[in-house]
Order: C-alpha cells, then sequence, then structure tokens
C-alpha cells in the first residue's frame, strides 16, 4: 500500500479523525477510501479481545483465551528462546482473532515490591527486561502481528499514575529506566509504543517532544507509531506535535476537532498530522496485508505450552533436602490455592481462561491428602482449618502449603501498603511446619513477600503467577518430573524498609522523586553490602553446577573494541537440568563516578546432562562498561580495571577476571582558579603543564618539603601535607605562595590548558 499516495487523498478532517479510535479498541475506518479499521487487544500474556464496553479494566467478560504465565514469571526463565515461543503462540491467537497489535509487553522496572503492576513487569534489572522484552516482541511479530511496549516512561507506581510527576535525573533515567525500552526498539523493533499515564519531569508523556521523538525515535530510531495509555492524553494539539500519533480510546471527536482547529489556525503544521496519519496506517496496512485469519487456534496445546513455560520459571529458593517429593509416599496439599491457584493479576491483562488447571488436580493418581487451611475470601484461617490441616500434615511424609497473595493485595489501579502476606496464612505455615519437618511453601505471588517462617519450613517455591496451567507445573516441579531452573529477577528483602525507594515511594502528592537514583534493587543492597531475604538472580536445582576456567579474548581493550568472554559450565550432579550462567561486569569505587558494584550484562541458559560441560560465550560492548555522562550527553567508559564475574546470582559469583578498557573519549574540562590540584593531577596534560613550577608550588605551599622548615614542622608529616595540597584551589598559590609564582604564569598555564 502506498501509504504516502492515500494520506493525500484525505481531507484534513479525515487525518484529524484517524489520530483517534473510532471505539474503545478499534481505529477509525475511512470508509470514502476503503481504510478499514484495525483491532488491538490487551494481553502481555495473553488475549483479553472485548467488542462491547469502554471496559479498560477487564470488568465485563472477555473472549475465552489462554492465560500464560505473567511477566514476573517468565522473567525468571532468564529464556530468550522460551519467551520468544510464548510470543509466537500469542501472535497466531492475534492472527485467529484478527488482531493488528497485543498490548504489551510491559517492561517498567520493578522500582519497589509496593507497585501493584508489579506482576506484569520483568525485573528490578534493566538488562534483563530488555533481553526477554525483545524475545517476546520478535516472536509475537514474527506472525506479522504488532506488539505495543509500554509504559513509556517512568511508570513505577499506581498511586496517582494519571497525575502523578516520576522525578527522575537524566543518568538515572538512561541507565535503569530507558534500557528495556532502547533494547527493545533496536532489537525488536515493535511496531507501537504505548506512552504512560504519568508526568515524567513535570510534562505528560504524552505530549513530550524530548520523549517521544528526540529519544524514541530519532536517537534509537522506533519506526512505529506512539500510542496512548487509555485517558493518558492530556493537550491533545501538544501530544501530536510531541510524537503521540494515535489517541486511544476514542474522545467522540473531541480531540479530533481541537487538532483541526490547531491546523487551521496555524498553530500546527499539517504535515505533523500528515506524519502521525502515515505511521498509524503504515503499521494498520502491515498487518491487513499480511492477516491470517485462517490460523489455527488450538487452545489445548497452548494450556500444555503454558504449563510448559510455567515449569520453566519456578524458583527453587531454598531446599533442605525434602524435595523432589516421591510418588510412593503420603503426602498432604494444604491451602486453597492448591485447589485453586491464583495464576494471574488484576486489571487490564486479566484473562477469561477457557480452562485451569490445579495442583490437586494435576495430582490426580498421586498419594495427596488435601485440607484447605484457610479462606481466600474471608482471609481467614479458622482453628478448624488450621486443625485439619495440621492432622494431614501430621499424617503424611510431606506437606505442601500452597500460599501467596490473594487477588485483592496486588492489581492494576492500587499500590500495596504492605509487603506482607495474609496474616491467616502466615499462621498456617507456622502451625503445619511445627508438625510436619517436611514441610514446603509453594508461593503464588507477583511480588517479593516477607516470609517470617522462612528459616522454620523445609524448602520454598516461587511459582509466581504461573498462568492457568500453572497446577500442572507445580506438581511436575515438586515431583522431580521438571527441574526447577528459574532464577529470581528481583531481590527479595528482608523487610519493605530495606528497600532503597522505601522514603520516597509513592511521593508527595503528585510529586514523586526518584531519589535512590541509579540504586534500584540489587544495585543497591550489594552497595551497601546489605543482607537479603534472596538475592538477585538466585534459584536452586536438583542437580548441582560449577562454573570454571573463564577466559577473555584480551586483558586491555578500548572501549571502541568488544571483549570476548568464555567461561564452562558443568553438571556436577547426578540429575540433567538446566542453569542460567549470569555475567556481571563492576568497576572499582572512584571520587569521580558513583557506580554500582556490579551490574547484569549477560546470560545465557544451558542444558546439561550429568558430567557434561558447555562453553558458553559473551561479547562485551562499549555499553557493557559505560555510563551515562551528563556533560557528555553520552554514554562514556572510563579508563581503568573492570572485574568480570561469571556466577549463580549476584551474591554467588564463582569466577572473576580482570580486564583493562582505555576510555577514547575525553571529557571536556575547563579550568580555573577555583580547580583544586587533586583534579589537575589527574590530567596528564595539566600535570605536564604545571611540572615547570611544580617543584616551587611544592615548597611555597606544602610546609616541610624545604629542609629550613623541616624541623619546625614534625608534627605534621609530608604525607599529610601533599593531602592537603590536593583540596587545595589553585588560586592557594597566589593566597599562600608568598608571590613565589606570578599570576601571569598560573594565568598562561590555564590558557593553555583550556585553549588545547
Amino acid at each position: 500500500m502506498d501509504v504516502k499516495a492515500l494520506v493525500s487523498q484525505m481531507t484534513l478532517e479525515e487525518k484529524c479523525s484517524l489520530l483517534s479510535g473510532s471505539d474503545f479498541w478499534h481505529t477509525e475506518p475511512v470508509e470514502r477510501l476503503g481504510i478499514p479499521a484495525c483491532m488491538v487487544s490487551d494481553g502481555p500474556h495473553g488475549l483479553r479481545k472485548q467488542d462491547m464496553g469502554a471496559d479498560h479494566l477487564g470488568m465485563n467478560d472477555s473472549i475465552e483465551a489462554v492465560c500464560m504465565p505473567a511477566a514476573c514469571a517468565t522473567a525468571a526463565s532468564f529464556d530468550k528462546e522460551m519467551i520468544y515461543k510464548m510470543g509466537e503462540s500469542i501472535g497466531s491467537s492475534c492472527q485467529h482473532e484478527q488482531l493488528s497489535v497485543v498490548l504489551g509487553p510491559a517492561v517498567n522496572i520493578k522500582r519497589s515490591p509496593l507497585c501493584g503492576r508489579n506482576f506484569e513487569y520483568f525485573s528490578e534489572d534493566p538488562y534483563l527486561a530488555g533481553e526477554m522484552s525483545a524475545a517476546f516482541i520478535n516472536g509475537v511479530q514474527s506472525k506479522n502481528v504488532g506488539t505495543s511496549i509500554k509504559h513509556f516512561a517512568a511508570n513505577n507506581q499506581e498511586h496517582r499514575r494519571m497525575s502523578s510527576s516520576s522525578n527522575v535525573d537524566e543518568r538515572t533515567l538512561r541507565e535503569i529506566y530507558f534500557p528495556a525500552f532502547e533494547t527493545s526498539v533496536k532489537k525488536a523493533q515493535p511496531w507501537t509504543v504505548m506512552c504512560s499515564y504519568n508526568r515524567l519531569n513535570g510534562v505528560y508523556a504524552s505530549e513530550d517532544p524530548w520523549l517521544l521523538t528526540e529519544v524514541l525515535r530519532d536517537e534509537w530510531g522506533f519506526e512505529g507509531y506512539v500510542v496512548s495509555d487509555w485517558g493518558a492524553v492530556s493537550d491533545r494539539v501538544e501530544g501530536v506535535a510531541a510524537g503521540l500519533d494515535l489517541e486511544m480510546p476514542a474522545s467522540g471527536g473531541h480531540n479530533d476537532r481541537k487538532v483541526l482547529k490547531a491546523v487551521q489556525e496555524g498553530i500546527l503544521d499539517e504535515a505533523v498530522v500528515d506524519q502521525a496519519v502515515e505511521r498509524i496506517l503504515r503499521i494498520n496496512y502491515r498487518y491487513l496485508e499480511n492477516a491470517k485469519p485462517e490460523t489455527p487456534w488450538d487452545k489445548e496445546a497452548d494450556h500444555l505450552l503454558s504449563a510448559k513455560i510455567a515449569g520453566e520459571c519456578m524458583v527453587l529458593l531454598k531446599n533442605n533436602g525434602v524435595l523432589p517429593l516421591s510418588k510412593a509416599d503420603d503426602i498432604a496439599f494444604i491451602g486453597e490455592f492448591a485447589a485453586k491457584p491464583r495464576f494471574q493479576g488484576g486489571g487490564s491483562s486479566h484473562i477469561h481462561c477457557f480452562k485451569t488447571t490445579s495442583a490437586l488436580e494435576a495430582a490426580e493418581g498421586l498419594k495427596v491428602t488435601y485440607a484447605q487451611g484457610y479462606s481466600v475470601k474471608d482471609d481467614v484461617a479458622t482453628p478448624e482449618m488450621i486443625a485439619e490441616a495440621v492432622e494431614k500434615a501430621r499424617n503424611a511424609k510431606a506437606a505442601v502449603i500452597f500460599a501467596g497473595l490473594p487477588d485483592s493485595y496486588e492489581s492494576e489501579g492500587y499500590d500495596r501498603t504492605h509487603m506482607g502476606m495474609p496474616p491467616c496464612q502466615n499462621a498456617l505455615i507456622e502451625a503445619v511446619a511445627a508438625a510436619n519437618p517436611n514441610t514446603v511453601v509453594v508461593l503464588h505471588n507477583g511480588s517479593p513477600v516477607e516470609m517470617p517462617w522462612a528459616d522454620k519450613v523445609a524448602a520454598i517455591v516461587e511459582a509466581y503467577l504461573g498462568g492457568q496451567a500453572v497446577g500442572i507445573a507445580a506438581v511436575n516441579v515438586l515431583f522431580g518430573d521438571v527441574n526447577p531452573c528459574g532464577k529470581l529477577p528481583e531481590t527479595f528483602p528482608k523487610k519493605l524498609s530495606d528497600n532503597p525507594s522505601f522514603l520516597y515511594y509513592g511521593g508527595e502528592g503528585n510529586e514523586a522523586d526518584y531519589r535512590e537514583g541509579i540504586f534500584v534493587g540489587y544495585r543497591y543492597y550489594d552497595k551497601k553490602d546489605m543482607d537479603v531475604l534472596f538475592p538477585f538472580g538466585h534459584g536452586l536445582s536438583y542437580t548441582t553446577f560449577a562454573f570454571e576456567n573463564l577466559r577473555l579474548s584480551a586483558e586491555e581493550i578500548n572501549d571502541t573494541d568488544t571483549l570476548t568472554v568464555t567461561v564452562t559450565a558443568k553438571n556436577t550432579g547426578a540429575v540433567p537440568g538446566k542453569t542460567v550462567v549470569q555475567l556481571y561486569v563492576g568497576k572499582g569505587q572512584t571520587d569521580q563516578v558513583i557506580r554500582p558494584v556490579k551490574e547484569l550484562k549477560g546470560f545465557d541458559k544451558v542444558f546439561l546432562n550429568p558430567g557434561e560441560s558447555k562453553d558458553v560465550t559473551f561479547t562485551l560492548d562499549k555499553r557493557s562498561f559505560a555510563y551515562w555522562n551528563d556533560e557528555l550527553g553520552d554514554w562514556h567508559v572510563e579508563t581503568g580495571e573492570y572485574t568480570v564475574s561469571i556466577g549463580h546470582s549476584s551474591r554467588d559469583l564463582a569466577v572473576c577476571a580482570a580486564v583493562k578498557v582505555n576510555s577514547t573519549v575525553k571529557i571536556p574540562t575547563y579550568y580555573t582558579l577555583d580547580t583544586i590540584f587533586m583534579d589537575l593531577m589527574a590530567d596528564p596534560e595539566a600535570v605536564k603543564a604545571l611540572a615547570p613550577i611544580l617543584d616551587a608550588i611544592k615548597k611555597a605551599l606544602v610546609p616541610g618539603s624545604d629542609d629550613k622548615t623541616a624541623a619546625a614542622s614534625e608534627a605534621i608529616t609530608e604525607e599529610m601535607n601533599l593531602a592537603m595540597l590536593n583540596y587545595m584551589p589553585l588560586r592557594g598559590i597566589l593566597s599562600f605562595g608568598g608571590g613565589a609564582i606570578a599570576p601571569e604564569s598560573i594565568e598562561a598555564i590555564l590558557d593553555k590548558l583550556n585553549n588545547a
């Protein structure tokens, strides 16, 4: 389709009408020109297709579909191939249902465990979130269906989400909150990007030209259209000018008329409207020209795929040897979630599942007894319920408690107020653990929880929100048919107040200040050397793995070079299994730039039979070593030694090696009389310029550097004097030098340095 030619045939009114939806889920058609509407649908982990009613939060029924594991779970897989296949499945279902774009993935960073929408987000780490997102997008779009990566940007709380301003410095945006979007654009080119409700540093994301045009399009090369989150538009004319192409849902023509008037009055260039219309139609026709409504949708097959994916995502947090369970033993399943699992979150991603399989159903035929233990609806565990659970536990070899967070605890639209589980569930776990030392807890939750009972149970399995077939996956993992291989995509702190955003999260009124800066998640906990419940990247297995023989392709590189890192992974146990090889890069602390101890810069998941070894190779580039430098307005690598580490988690690093990286970019400097000697002496050019007068400076400013005054300064060592000189500004020569050095000499040196 020649989109430009098509747009040239439109009236201004028709063009403006295309800038908003025709209803809640469809783009606007232009019947005169034969331009059809296209439908979009919610569903980062499945379809929530609705044709009737303005129902963004899922109150009305949608079509029956398949609920795959949510992003909180899939991120734990650390498996790009797996999430690509999940994307393929969702893309096929979209083709079957004639949907042009599925609204996802959601890649906002988990700044705090309290965010009500954390279950939809991948990680506290931008590298992991970006890699998983790009793989998912490529999977969906391989079926000629678009994605809408969301919510751009800094949408990290539900509290006041439609009015709050996320106030974030640029370095923090670039290092923490932007990279998942940037990676997705550069590696997968999503068909659309959804802007967020919130303001960013005072400007609504829907009308921020720096965000939507300068960064997203000019810097990263985004080619599709930008769509608003539903109801996120404040000033539509400003939005069009900023790069917001499509407003959703329909505004009843109200905002279209505003755009029309702005063009007619010369406030808005019609060429900008043309550009937005072209972007929308280009994407619509990309789908329309490749639509395959005859694509089969085998829901039963996808149900089994959902179970397989969920098994890859489960994280074995703790195991004192009780797992895997034996199918020959009597086992007690306890907790309402064993019969009615919580497997998805509330809000716009909520899916009307065509079927579900609970752990109790999946365990049919095994020697499993069941006790409800607690009531989710009433949020209680009555004495009778606990007594029944304790009795079942005492009569079993092991007791498995299915626990976690009810729907009401976390959902789109509001944040959690604490990190605790329901007290009735905690009481149940305590009672059962006292009755049976082989107590296992399986958690269904979308975000970290406090575990006051962690030391009292034998094993803990984090199932997250594992989709409609989570029961199959749970039973497979518990009984050893699947060897757990998930890793935590976020840190589990011991208590909420340990979280770096604790003091500021939610903000004051409509101002949410990100005062913790780049120190989000493990970057903070590792920098503080703080004890955590479970660290980022943690996850056990029914076998053991070793990482050894770490090799770097060079001992020294320039920042324009790449570094190849190879490590040998070996299964040292007796069970086949998968492990995630995690690569971290860190730089020693300097006074110039405050940086994390280490940052994830690579990961790969490998399957190994007992005794088998495989080499795993990574390639590191400039960004692997860089930080965002505000002076340069670009990524910058400090010259120095960097540590490359391979490990099982951010706190369990098996092998490390050092590489020196040389910067090829000099940060512009401007020296004045107020520049201190420490900064001057750190610059080789400044040292050369000062060399002719350096001895005179030391004699004039450092008592004891002259033999005649040495006796009078025995209490002050030369090291102390030199340390004080470090912090002295250059003007100190004039103030304390007694005229030993002429001002003209200093000015000549400054001119030479600043004009070099």
